[in-house]
């Protein structure tokens, strides 16, 4: 049986919101995901394997030292390649020559025209990038049955179009030692290059999962007894009254937009975080961040 919060009133979801416009079409990033069909058996449907070898025609490129660093640390993936920009401070790059040596990745140094043409005009690489195999996504049930002695604890987000918002809740997730991140197909940004970037190595350790409708998800988790706490700045209940040592689905919406209102409808519960200033609402990476770590200072309580 699933235990109620300190305050055992679950909130009525906030007033509906005005619809939010489609947002227009995305090119195609370097990150794809890899989705092979079922396949029928004489056993009936036999869920498809997923291929342990990267596919050699998709590649990523991770800038930025940091980030760099974290996939050598990661070797979670197969990295091809580094370059590095002639006059770059060795300092800062020393555990990347290390570890790459150890790894046997090929490193090269270029002069800065030569550079300059794997990188964007407002790309912060730091004079480093590094071509990998691209990121995968995990499937939802990686994410749940990850082996984990404490309660599950994952974010939902709910139509996160800005890949730096993405990339900086992929590091507090991350930080705080939360089991993943699921987000929806559509209408939302995936794993793209400034994502990776703004997370600070942070796409090297999340499991991050795709669904179709966050809505059939929300009510999956419920059948496991997780609960799905939506934050929302109308909310009567502060999030530090919510009991997060129980196994938690936090749900989080765009900025401006919020939560779609089905999405909040079905939310076991919504909580939100007071604001003392005139400004109302925190950026959602912000937030995601002092949840979190709410949850996570409870549960060292318990410990």
């Amino acid at each position: 049986m699933r235990k109620k919060p300190y305050n055992a009133d679950r909130n009525e979801p906030s007033s509906e919101r005005r619809p939010r416009r489609d947002a227009p079409r995305r090119r195609e990033t370097p990150y794809q995901r890899d989705t092979p069909q079922r396949r029928e058996t004489s056993q009936g449907t036999e869920a498809p394997q997923r291929n342990s070898e990267p596919r050699p025609s998709v590649r990523a490129t991770i800038f930025g030292v940091l980030p760099v660093l974290e996939a050598l640390r990661a070797n979670s993936r197969r990295i091809d390649r580094i370059v590095i920009v002639e006059g770059a401070r060795e300092n800062r790059l020393q555990e990347i020559f290390d570890l790459a040596r150890s790894a046997g990745v090929r490193m090269d140094r270029v002069a800065r025209d030569a550079f300059d043409r794997y990188v964007e005009v407002d790309q912060n690489h730091q004079g480093v990038i590094a071509f990998a195999a691209a990121a995968a996504y995990a499937e939802v049930d990686e994410i749940l049955d990850a082996p984990n002695e404490e309660a599950s604890l994952i974010v939902i987000l709910d139509g996160i179009e800005d890949p730096r918002n993405l990339g900086a809740v992929l590091r507090s997730v991350e930080c705080s030692g939360a089991d993943g991140v699921i987000i929806p197909d559509r209408r939302a940004v995936g794993l793209t290059e400034t994502a990776a970037k703004s997370s600070a190595g942070a796409t090297e350790y999340v499991k991050v999962a795709k669904v179709t409708n966050l809505n059939r998800l929300i009510e999956d988790l419920k059948k496991k007894n997780i609960w799905v706490v939506g934050a929302n700045g109308d909310a009567t209940t502060d999030y530090t009254d919510w009991d997060w040592r129980q196994p938690s689905a936090l749900v989080l919406g765009a900025e401006g937009s919020g939560l779609h209102r089905l999405v909040a409808e079905k939310c076991d519960v919504l909580v939100k975080i007071p604001m003392y200033g005139k400004i109302d609402s925190l950026n959602v990476s912000v937030a995601a961040g002092v949840i979190l770590f709410e949850a996570r200072r409870q549960r060292t309580r318990e410990g």
